[in-house]
């Protein structure tokens, strides 16, 4: 039987996790999408040995196993579907590890392709996913889903402004520490973004909110994240920064060290004229609009997860009060 040829790059040991790893999955099928190319160009010499040439889609390749890698265990994920493409591509060709690398059967079932010819297989079907119809649907109701939320969003943050005369607005971005990133899963996120819900009820550092609004997001730079605003009466709170640094310090607990924190109240200066956070008037249109475009940016597409946990909700928002 033929004995593949070793995986480019397979003594390399560098550690993705698993929100990087996400994140060039798709970036891997979008570029499968946007060129006619395989993922190698294979020929011959003039002396007839076997050459291969590296496309735009090579790179891609260098962390393919721990790309599957991200499949395994038995917890339940909802996938993008660039990450559901890109699964169900490597189960249609029956993509397995091999002793040199990954590789897959000949269409006759009779032999395993080396590696590249592997990859050039798995890349024709991802290609042929993304055209079906399954795959296109998601991306629009994707879109569609986040045009909603800031619909919502909006609609939530003038109840709570009409709530009292004077409203202050803490907005605070809760991240991790890059060594912690490593080994951080998505549904790790989701448990601390809950303890500091569940905090809520019983901390002093939450007395006289209104209301809060939570996303859990993922970017490129920084993994998981989570964007928070939490609104406060203003006849009783008066230091924005106060509250912003308090919240912060509670996140560093709740993460046991493993997470930091960035107060826009301390940074007020760099929104220019745009400011929407602070002590806000309710009477004030123009304050008001500032907030809106402050925090609508919470339910942006191009920062959605790629995977996450059944049944969680990446936005959530507290309960409004009746107006007094």
């Amino acid at each position: 039987m033929y004995s593949p040829k070793p995986e480019p790059n397979m003594n390399k040991r560098i550690t993705f996790s698993q929100s990087d790893l996400a994140i060039q999955i798709e970036s891997l099928v979008d570029a499968i999408e946007n060129t006619e190319r395989p993922a190698f160009e294979i020929g011959q010499t003039r002396s007839g040995y076997e050459r291969v040439w590296p496309t735009r889609l090579s790179k891609y390749f260098n962390s393919i196993q721990q790309m599957l890698n991200l499949f395994e265990g038995n917890y339940p994920y909802i996938y993008s579907e660039h990450l559901q493409a890109f699964w169900m591509a490597c189960q249609d060709i029956g993509l397995e590890r091999g002793l040199s690398g990954l590789v897959c059967l000949n269409e006759q079932n009779t032999e395993y392709l080396d590696f590249h010819h592997s990859m050039n297989v798995l890349v024709a079907r991802i290609r042929q996913l993304t055209h079906e119809q399954w795959y296109q649907r998601r991306q629009s109701d994707r879109r569609y889903e986040a045009g909603q939320h800031q619909l919502t969003i909006a609609k939530y943050i003038n109840q709570v402004l009409d709530r009292y005369s004077r409203t202050v607005v803490v907005r605070v971005d809760l991240h991790y520490l890059s060594l912690a990133q490593v080994r951080l899963r998505i549904e790790h996120v989701f448990r601390d973004l809950e303890k500091l819900i569940r905090a809520r009820e019983r901390n002093s550092i939450f007395d006289h909110e209104t209301g809060y609004i939570c996303s859990v997001e993922q970017g490129k730079s920084k993994g998981y994240h989570i964007h928070c605003a939490f609104f406060f009466n203003g006849a009783e709170v008066r230091s924005d920064f106060f509250k912003a640094r308090k919240i912060g310090d509670l996140w560093k607990e709740i993460t046991q060290g493993r997470g930091y924190y960035h107060s826009c109240n301390e940074a007020k200066e760099s929104y220019g004229s745009e400011v929407g956070i602070g002590p806000i008037r309710r009477d004030d249109s123009c304050a008001r609009d500032k907030v809106l475009k402050a925090i609508q940016y919470l339910a942006k597409e191009g920062q959605h997860l790629r995977l996450k946990p059944t049944g969680s909700r990446c936005i959530r928002m507290g309960r409004i009060a009746r107006p007094l």
